[in-house]
């Protein structure tokens, strides 16, 4: 009785490229095979997916078709064991099932007896051997990768922000792609003033241009890749680790590690869950009086009209009419615009307290310096214990990495306090013509503006109890600026003050040249 067969015939798209496989000379490898042996041909199978797994769309048709003509067909029938399975174990178990169903595998160029017990290890050999070559090829790869990473090299589809090229000598690279790169550069700036959540600089970043999703988004931010650097993950026995990058930097790093610590929260208590726009625009900043918690806004119905509110949402009782207290906190900003006809004084008067404060940041240095000694000692003495055995490799690793991460950040930290612009003069002016405009830059200019403007004047929250508006400190240069038009006022009543005396009315942590630019 002639036996009836299914001939399987697959090839990826990668073997036919590479190795010059064919669907085409299986199949007539397998016809002829069967011609010789008096074989019937019922069905031919093609498939064009990996061997690696049996998770194959005409696999699968196959398998059902056998399942459902049960003892229709004797033998399927394929060129080597490699078209089979590439997977030693999966072939053992679909060997399995192919017998429970009549069906007997067989490999024509490989054929094997599998009722003899010894030639199950030539199987074996046969199924690894593929097996082995891919994860040979898959460990050559990674390590090639690797290697690249360590140089410096990017790998992969550009991130946003840039574009893969190829040079004239064939090496790929990545580059900055316009506009997106100034969209998400200005999107790390806005970032690390923590005026704005990720949400709200996306929303504003997307009005842009940039078109990006929220979790690509979220992974840009994150990845150092955008301050000059590639990451080597952890790898057995080495450590994750940093590299400078062949690329062109997007950002500086401080701007990057300064953005990261507003996103783990180590740089503003609170950041503003949603936009403000009218009638709200204190929204984010403003706190309850009565538990500290921050106010949000929602609008009442009258019997007439509607009336805007900001309100507690903690369970305490709260509330104040969102106009008075827009009104209030106006008003309060009237303090702090400088008189027009002595603009000069105010940056000469300031910049002199700079210098007179100009210790503060030599404090800060020698904190980040005291900081910096203080992590180094901690490794050295993990390197001790580790020597004398109190720890395992593992938890040196962990501890080396962690303060080592923390030395490097108070690094940037200290080369930015060293490259700070001693000549502040032109910043001051610049942002003593801001602060002339203050009420009409807040009044008529656009919500975001504004925005910026209330996180730079108060860095911390404010309140208002009693009518009346009260914050923990403003931003020092802003209130030196109060200090003066209170001093002139004084002088106006007869009581006479001298400028120079203005720099023991600055907060004690001393000006910081970052808020010039109000």
């Amino acid at each position: 009785m002639r036996k009836i067969a299914d001939l399987y015939v697959r090839v990826s798209t990668d073997e036919q490229a590479d190795r010059g496989y064919s669907q085409r000379n299986q199949e007539e490898m397998l016809r002829k095979y069967c011609e010789i042996n008096a074989v019937e041909v019922r069905h031919v199978i093609y498939e064009d997916h990996s061997a690696k797994t049996f998770n194959r769309p005409q696999w699968k048709k196959l398998l059902a078709d056998l399942k459902k003509h049960k003892n229709k067909t004797d033998l399927l029938l394929f060129t080597k064991w490699d078209r089979f399975s590439r997977n030693a174990g999966d072939a053992y178990q679909m060997i399995s099932i192919l017998r429970k169903l009549g069906v007997e595998p067989q490999a024509i160029e490989q054929p094997l007896d599998l009722s003899i017990p010894e030639n199950k290890m030539m199987l074996a050999f046969y199924l690894a051997a593929p097996e082995v070559e891919n994860d040979r090829r898959a460990l050559n790869t990674f390590h090639g990768m690797r290697r690249a990473r360590k140089e410096g090299r990017y790998m992969g589809i550009a991130p946003i922000g840039y574009i893969n090229r190829v040079k004239e000598d064939g090496t790929k690279y990545i580059a900055f792609d316009q506009p997106e790169a100034s969209i998400l550069k200005w999107a790390f700036e806005e970032l690390s003033k923590g005026i704005f959540n990720t949400e709200q600089v996306l929303h504003m970043a997307k009005e842009k241009g940039l078109k990006a999703g929220k979790n690509h988004f979220w992974r840009a931010i994150r990845n150092p890749l955008y301050c000059g650097k590639i990451e080597v993950p952890k790898y057995k026995d080495e450590e994750r680790t940093l590299v400078r990058g062949q690329h062109e930097a997007l950002i500086s790093e401080m701007l990057f590690y300064k953005v990261q610590d507003v996103l783990d929260g180590r740089s503003r208590k609170y950041l503003p869950k949603a936009l403000s726009a009218k009638p709200f625009p204190l929204r984010g900043f403003f706190i309850c009086p009565d538990c500290g918690k921050i106010l949000t806004g929602s609008i009442s119905k009258g019997r007439h009209k509607y009336y805007p509110y900001y309100h507690c949402s903690a369970g305490c009782r709260y509330r104040i009419n969102s106009e008075t207290a827009n009104e209030i906190f106006i008003q309060n900003l009237k303090k702090y615009v400088p008189i027009p006809e002595i603009k000069n004084i105010y940056a000469n008067v300031i910049g002199d307290c700079y210098k007179e404060q100009i210790k503060d940041v030599l404090e800060e240095k020698t904190k980040i310096i005291s900081q910096i000694k203080d992590y180094e000692a901690r490794i050295s003495n993990a390197r001790d214990l580790l020597a004398t055995k109190q720890i395992d490799a593992s938890d040196y690793r962990d501890m080396k990495s962690d303060y080592g991460e923390m030395v490097r950040r108070l690094e940037l930290k200290l080369s930015g306090i060293d490259d700070e612009n001693k000549d502040i003069q032109e910043l001051l002016k610049a942002g003593v013509d801001n602060l002339m405009k203050l009420n009409e830059y807040y009044e008529n200019g656009n919500w975001i503006e504004s925005r910026d403007l209330l996180g730079s004047i108060f860095p911390e929250n404010f309140t208002i109890s009693e009518n009346r508006f009260r914050t923990a400190r403003v931003n020092e240069v802003v209130h030196l600026i109060y200090s003066i038009n209170r001093l002139i006022g004084l002088n106006k009543k007869g009581t006479k003050k001298k400028f120079s005396s203005l720099s023991q009315l600055v907060a004690g942590t001393g000006l910081e040249p970052v808020t010039f630019g109000l």
